[in-house]
């Protein structure tokens, strides 16, 4: 019999709302479930067994008493230790924040609570989320659910894990060059990263901008837009963000049936020639043939974003020279090497190296656009290697190619954060070292729930056939697994 933690979210919602299923029941579900593989995997790193059972008897007594139902009434939720938490720990992944608990929720908590979620914890990130590769000296390093000792990605990487292995049925991420599609890809897991501005965060420090979004993960596409119907609801805090604009967000509760047969798909390997490996390449042909057979249109797009990287490199030194003015002579020589770096790079960059850098923003996002007047999404792959040792803060070469620094292997998902569309993370099998492979998905700009639908139509098609179909951890196994992350993992920041 399924354990109701390996249930979706919305057939765990269904079950819910006729009390086939009570909050109660699954709750507990995921904790044992918790219990049963965050030693192997140290997703979650904050719990809040008792508080989060309280809640969930609170949920089901509304069911029972026929009060009406949020959007994620009685689904378990895990947070990014990104976003506060009232009452809850949250260090951003950091030992100046190790005993840091906020007297208020985020926004994005925040609406995860009044849509009916039960807040079951918080999940692992690189110190402060910059990074790509969940590991940091408070708590150390989130394993890959199908190979511990390999990276889960990051930024969001303990959320893609939770979700993966059914620690709870949703979780909450963020995106700057790829944390939530990185993660996502390397976990089997879908993460979404929507046009910015339709998800509201009143906390970012830049008035418009691509960078700093935030959105869901869950283990289906469904799953996820029935998590981003909750995070994009207008609400006092989303008054604070200049970015959001008007919106219904239920329409993402239900998403539009789509004849795979009717799409038009572009497909491009590496956006024009950015870095990705042999291997990468030849799962994703593999993907592209299987897809080849079931659709309207694929076809090589014509698309050249081998600018984006150094376009994403200097619009990130204006984002941390903002974000971190303030803080940075506060931090020892221990703090994430990524943010130091990225920091000092952005006082040595003159203020026509940026200026250039958003001229050629605006030409490549129009260039860009400009093909989906002839495909309804365009699809690439959502990492340029295999998921690697965690005890690497990210790979030093790719196919005997140096990688420059920890945002250059990156590439295929920061040149989308450039250009800003819309994007699905979309799991599809295995890659040739048999951890998990994923696609990007991407659509028109603020057309995500077109994009969403047709990623659910891909999906259906994918799960029919072996090659393609979502991978699932081996739960048994990670019992009996011991695991390094939570030891050595501390130690790799020094």
């Amino acid at each position: 019999m399924i354990e109701p933690c390996d249930l979706s979210a919305t057939e765990a919602r269904a079950m819910i709302r006729s009390k086939e299923l009570s909050p109660v029941e699954l709750l507990e579900s995921c904790l044992r479930r918790t219990d049963d593989t965050n030693s192997a995997l140290n997703a979650v790193v904050t719990r809040v067994d008792e508080m989060a059972m309280d809640d969930a008897r609170r949920k089901e007594h509304e069911v029972i008493d026929g009060v009406p139902l949020g959007p994620l009434h009685g689904l378990p939720v895990a947070i990014k230790d990104l976003q506060p938490t009232s009452g809850i720990l949250t260090t951003y992944g950091s030992e100046y924040f190790a005993d840091h608990i906020p007297d208020a929720d985020s926004g994005i908590v925040r609406r995860v609570r009044t849509s009916g979620g039960v807040i079951t914890g918080k999940t692992n990130i690189p110190e402060m989320s910059i990074g790509a590769n969940t590991v940091n000296r408070l708590f150390g390093a989130t394993g890959n659910p199908f190979d511990p000792a390999k990276t889960c990605g990051g930024s969001s990487g303990g959320s893609a894990v939770a979700v993966a292995v059914g620690m709870a049925a949703l979780a909450t991420g963020s995106d700057h060059g790829g944390s939530l599609r990185i993660p996502a890809c390397y976990s089997g897991v879908v993460g979404h990263r929507s046009s910015p501005g339709l998800v509201p965060h009143e906390l970012r420090t830049i008035t418009q901008t691509n960078y700093s979004l935030q959105g869901p993960m869950g283990r289906t596409v469904a799953d996820a837009a029935l998590l981003l119907a909750a995070l994009a609801q207008r609400d006092n805090s989303s008054r604070l963000d200049p970015m959001c604009f008007p919106l219904d967000s239920s329409v993402f509760c239900n998403l539009k049936e789509v004849d795979i047969g009717n799409l038009r798909i572009g497909v491009s390997t590496d956006l024009g020639g950015v870095l990705v490996s042999k291997s990468i390449r030849e799962s994703f042909e593999e993907r592209v043939s299987f897809l080849s057979k079931h659709v309207a249109v694929l076809s090589e797009v014509d698309v050249d974003l081998t600018d984006a990287p150094a376009v994403d490199w200097q619009l990130r030194a204006d984002v941390f020279a903002t974000q971190y003015h303030r803080e940075i002579d506060n931090y020892d020589g221990g703090i994430n090497p990524n943010i130091r770096n990225s920091y000092e790079t952005a006082l040595s960059t003159d203020v026509l190296a940026i200026a250039k850098a958003r001229r050629r923003q605006m030409e490549l996002f129009q260039e860009f656009t400009t093909q989906f007047e002839n495909f309804d999404l365009i699809i690439c792959p959502g990492v340029s290697v295999p998921p690697f040792k965690w005890t690497s803060l990210y790979p030093e070469e790719i196919d005997g190619r140096a990688v420059e620094n920890y945002m250059a292997w990156l590439a295929l998902s920061s040149a989308l954060t450039v250009v800003g569309n819309p994007v699905t993370a979309l799991p599809c099998g295995f890659d040739l070292n048999g951890t998990p492979f994923g696609i990007q998905c991407i659509g028109p700009m603020f057309e995500d729930h077109a994009l969403l639908s047709n990623a659910a139509a891909i999906e259906q098609l994918f799960s029919v056939e072996e090659l393609t179909a979502r991978p699932i951890p081996d739960v048994a196994w990670l019992k009996n697994q011991i695991s390094e992350c939570a030891t050595i993992g501390k130690e790799v920041l020094g």
